[in-house]
Formats: structure tokens, C-alpha cells, sequence
């Protein structure tokens, strides 16, 4: 377990553990994660598969897997969680924003998303997660370098500073291939979705299937040039 009590002996840490693991199996580097941190470790998961939560269910059994509940998603992503909290052995926590969609359309007016997707996104995505976050000082996600661009960069194990904590991105280096080679010889649950010309699975309003050629990303927020919901950068 780590002794680092400040932000400046996590970052360190991080950025150490990224070089050092770099060319780690996914399974290691959350073992790594798993040993160093314990309970102040968490994944988080937005249910397009149970890829990351299953391998660090491997590496520590009962780990929390952190789930953001929007108020947008698609019924095949909630029913995804419910499936992964009841066959997994992981600890399922859902997130909501502080207020319901309802409350938010009264407040902002109906369709923010529409209008304003980084605020509806900052409103319903990024401030839960902080707030979820606060008892963690790592976190896991299901980055990969080969998804878009914008997350060819990704180290598998780097430093978060917007929230001073070390994140964790197992399958950074992995490809689709090897993530349907896992999910098929392991039985991982994944979102009906994926089968049904989603690429990427977001909140309902914001995605939409993906044509032939685009990457994985294109279905979300199509027609603007947001590509991140802000969640990780």
C-alpha cells in the first residue's frame, strides 16, 4: 500500500508507474493499481462493456466500479449495470447529478444538451464524478490510444491533474481486436448496443450509430466539434 499522503508523491508515483509499465499486461497494471492503492482505488465504467471491470475484478475481487447515471442513458446501459453488478464480483456504485433532468430543464430550459453540451455535460457528468471521486486517490477508465485522436496520447498509468488523483488506463495500448478477443474468451458482458451499429455508447440524446470508416468516437455529439464530454480532459 502506498505511503504517498500529498499530490506532488502521487504524481510522482504516477509518472513512474507509467514509464515502468508501460509495456505491462493490462492484468498487471491493475494488480499494480489493486496493491498500491487498495480501497482507495476504484474503475469507473459507463457501461459499453465490462472490459476493465471484469479485469480488475481479477486483480481485486469486490473492487467498486463507479457508474454515472446521467439521466440520458440508453435502457440497454442500465441494463448493463444491472447485469455486471449481478454476475460480477465487483461493488457497483451509481452516480446522479444533483438535480433530475427535470429540475435541470426548469432551470436551464428543456434540451440543454442540444443547446449547451459542455454545460449539460459538466452539470450531469464531470461534477458527480469529482464528487464520486473524493474518497479514491486512483481511478481506472477503459481509454484507448487507437479510439480517436484526441486519446492517442494516453499513458496507461498518468497523473489526473484537474482532480490530484493517479489514472489508471489498463487497455490503453490495447485494439478493438484485442478487446473482442478478450470479451469472447472470457464471456464479458458488453451493451447490446455495440451490436447494433454503436461504436461508442454515451447518453441517447448525443450519440447515434457510426457510418462505415469513422472511428469509434464519431457517433458522439455528431455535427460539432466536441469530441470529449470533459470526463477526461
Amino acid at each position: 500500500m502506498t505511503t504517498a499522503t500529498t499530490a506532488a508523491d502521487l504524481q510522482q508515483l504516477a509518472e513512474q508507474a507509467g514509464r515502468d509499465l508501460e509495456d505491462a499486461p493490462a492484468l498487471e497494471i491493475l494488480t499494480w493499481a489493486a496493491e498500491t492503492f487498495g480501497p482507495r482505488f476504484c474503475v469507473t465504467s459507463s457501461m459499453e462493456d465490462a472490459v476493465v471491470a471484469h479485469l480488475a475484478s481479477r486483480a481485486f475481487p469486490g473492487v467498486d466500479v463507479v457508474f454515472l447515471d446521467t439521466g440520458y442513458h440508453f435502457p440497454e446501459t442500465l441494463g448493463t449495470r444491472d447485469a455486471v453488478a449481478e454476475v460480477m464480483d465487483v461493488n457497483v456504485l451509481t452516480l446522479t447529478p444533483r438535480q433530475t433532468v427535470a429540475e435541470q430543464d426548469a432551470e436551464h430550459g428543456p434540451k440543454l444538451h442540444d443547446r449547451n453540451p459542455d454545460l449539460c455535460c459538466a452539470l450531469r457528468k464531470v461534477k458527480p464524478l469529482e464528487e464520486g471521486l473524493a474518497r479514491y486517490d486512483a481511478w481506472a477508465t477503459g481509454l484507448r490510444r487507437d479510439e480517436s485522436p484526441t486519446r492517442a496520447g494516453t499513458p496507461v498509468v498518468g497523473w489526473d491533474p484537474k482532480r490530484q488523483k493517479v489514472k489508471v488506463s489498463p487497455i490503453a495500448r490495447w485494439t478493438q481486436s484485442d478487446v473482442d478477443a478478450y470479451v469472447a474468451e472470457h464471456g464479458v458482458l458488453t451493451n447490446p448496443l455495440l451490436t447494433d451499429g454503436y461504436a461508442s455508447v454515451g447518453c441517447a440524446p448525443c450519440t447515434r450509430r457510426v457510418l462505415e470508416g469513422e472511428d469509434a468516437r464519431a457517433g458522439r455529439w455528431a455535427g460539432s466539434n466536441k469530441t470529449e464530454c470533459g470526463l477526461h480532459g
